[in-house]
């Protein structure tokens, strides 16, 4: 069993991740981390191929936003979900806002002591 010394944040509602050329849906993100991230699909995808990703997320009043990312296909394989598919991504370049975007989730998915009012 692999040793992991990143911490992943799952994310139970996904966001998603689409081809950055063709702007077609690949699937949607299921964790991320400072070094990669996992993508579910409908499909498998190639394994060692590069993507140019493009990961839908909320914007400011705008609505949406778009992050684009490269990254290197590790690995993919079927899921526990029948007919839904896991890949594991390297990065390979990433915006500094992708790195805002883990600390914004993981402020989300947290919780924090909250002082009672008098």
């Amino acid at each position: 069993m692999l040793n992991r010394r990143i911490e992943r944040h799952q994310l139970p509602c996904f966001l998603q991740v689409s081809n950055r050329y063709t702007g077609k849906t690949l699937g949607f993100l299921g964790n991320i981390s400072e070094e990669g991230l996992m993508l579910i699909s409908d499909l498998p995808l190639l394994v060692g191929a590069v993507f140019a990703l493009s990961l839908q997320v909320p914007g400011d009043e705008s609505g949406r936003r778009t992050l684009d990312v490269s990254a290197r296909c590790l690995w993919s394989h079927e899921d526990e979900t029948p007919g839904h598919f896991d890949s594991g991504f390297s990065l390979e370049i990433a915006p500094t806002e992708y790195f805002e975007l883990i600390e914004a989730l993981k402020y989300y998915f947290s919780f924090y002591a909250v002082e009672a009012s008098a």
